[in-house]
């Protein structure tokens, strides 16, 4: 039996190649620091064993191949010992490519926003038709028993294109091995600043993805980012352009949006208009369900194939997922992080959740948010809360002295434009403030890419505790 050693394996990425291992009969194991949730738990359920820390002596079982992680630097222990024992080592975007994606029509969905779940829509969308796809998504579907890999039998493998470098040998984005055949390119914004110092050469990465898809190939571009459309000249592809602005190939059009999700249309040139619902919300994810359409009529699925997967879409966790209520007070979840995603995200669950005091909490968690680049961005994205609340900057000591987010003046500058805001010095003192502050009827949506020390299940546990003269009575609710 082929073994593999996964260094790093806690990473999205990483644990979900080991699923596809595992699933493909390898023998599976793997390292990493201080394993922790939501893949230490995915890994476990697996039977798929992970080493604490990183030690020669983990490659002691001679595996066939050695994955390196992005996280390991060249003097790792077992990096250094796999290079001296001479065991094959690849990135884990190159063992991706080399073991699961040849011979299949790749789909990559790319962009500086919307990939998770424009990647998630397909690969459900797919599955849900009997098309047996394979994928590979840096986020979880809303479901029980779901993953965010699957080997399948089909013809599609639908992955998730992350333009982070790939390993310390290996510099290039990890999307450079994915073998596109057909392209989702979302949105272009700087990003990433500790690897792309400026826009010019995040563009240049995504061109040079754009460069790979092959003539009987497609890209399906949003026309609403002009750095994307500044890129459909360097394919040799058919370029099909979506979006919600008018000049859009293919262009989505709200009909209706509340709790229940959104009524939309596709129109498309000399096509009647297609009627369409899905339970997500917010102009972004109407761009997103278009380019799915798209996509998915391109490669072969009837109208009502793909109208039936929009619409039972079960969400993603951590993109609007809401976690709970509790005493009337309805807490979500979601990985927002930069200033354009913070503020399409509050959109989308106002539209959700309209007549409704909305709160949203926000960690600056990022190597790109712990720096001063988005200061001013930031102050514009939560013009669309009721409140907000800014929490410190996590490890700021990784961003460069002189260059750091300040949360206390994103605070204050929120305020000045309409929204109150707070700068709370700690997790628990912003438990305390959420307790104390909140209603019936309020939804408090918290923003993180991390685990934000717990603190949503924190709230969840601790809202029915709290004694009733913290509860304000409750008012009408916000118009």
């Amino acid at each position: 039996m082929a073994k593999v050693h996964l260094i790093g394996i806690c990473g999205t990425g990483m644990g979900s190649l080991a699923g596809l291992f595992r699933a493909a009969g390898w023998e599976v194991r793997g390292s990493d620091r201080g394993a922790y949730p939501p893949m230490s738990q995915l890994l476990a359920d697996l039977d798929i064993p992970v080493m604490e820390g990183y030690s020669p002596t983990h490659l002691d079982w001679s595996p066939t191949l050695v994955v390196v992680g992005n996280i390991a630097r060249p003097d790792n222990p077992e990096a250094v010992a796999a290079r001296r024992l001479g065991l094959r080592c690849a990135s884990m975007a190159a063992a991706l490519e080399e073991h699961f994606l040849v011979g299949r029509h790749v789909v990559v969905v790319a962009g500086t926003h919307g990939k998770t779940t424009t990647t998630s829509l397909l690969a459900w969308a797919l599955e849900r038709a009997g098309r047996d796809p394979g994928y590979l998504i840096g986020g979880v579907l809303d479901r029980d028993g779901a993953t965010s890999f699957r080997l399948g039998g089909g013809k599609w493998f639908v992955i998730e294109g992350d333009e982070y470098e790939t390993a310390f040998f290996d510099k290039g984005p990890k999307f450079l091995h994915y073998r596109p055949r057909t392209v989702i390119l979302t949105s272009i914004e700087i990003d990433h600043v500790e690897v792309f110092p400026d826009l010019d050469a995040l563009r240049s990465a995504f061109q040079r993805l754009v460069e790979l898809i092959p003539a009987n190939g497609r890209l399906i571009a949003c026309a609403d980012d002009d750095n994307v459309m500044g890129l459909t000249r360097a394919t040799g592809a058919p370029v099909i352009s979506y979006g919600v602005g008018t000049g859009a190939d293919v262009r989505a059009v709200l009909l209706d949006a509340g709790p229940d999700g959104t009524s939309f249309e596709i129109r498309r040139p000399g096509r009647p208009a297609w009627h369409l619902r899905s339970p997500l919300t917010g102009d972004h994810n109407l761009c997103n369900l278009a380019a799915v359409a798209e996509c998915l009529r391109g490669i072969g699925l009837g109208d009502e194939e793909i109208a039936s997967g929009l619409a039972t879409f079960p969400g993603v966790r951590r993109r609007q997922e809401i976690r709970g209520e509790v005493g009337g007070v309805t807490v979500i979840d979601d990985f927002a992080h930069h200033p354009t995603a913070v503020r399409e995200t509050i959109r989308g669950v106002r539209i959700r959740f309209s007549g409704r005091r909305l709160v949203a909490v926000f960690e600056p968690r990022t190597n790109s948010s712990r720096r001063s680049l988005f200061q001013e961005a930031y102050a514009g994205s939560f013009a669309d809360a009721d409140a907000a609340v800014i929490a410190p900057v996590d490890h700021p000591e990784r961003a460069p002295e002189g260059d750091r987010l300040d949360p206390g003046r994103l605070a204050e500058d929120v305020t000045r434009r309409g929204t109150p805001a707070s700068h709370l010095s700690s997790v628990d003192a912003i438990l305390e403030h959420l307790l104390a502050e909140t209603r019936t009827g309020d939804v408090v949506l918290i923003l993180s890419n991390g685990a934000f020390g717990g603190l949503v299940e924190r709230l969840l546990r601790a809202l029915p505790q709290r004694p009733r003269h913290q509860r304000p009575a409750a008012p009408s609710p916000a118009a």
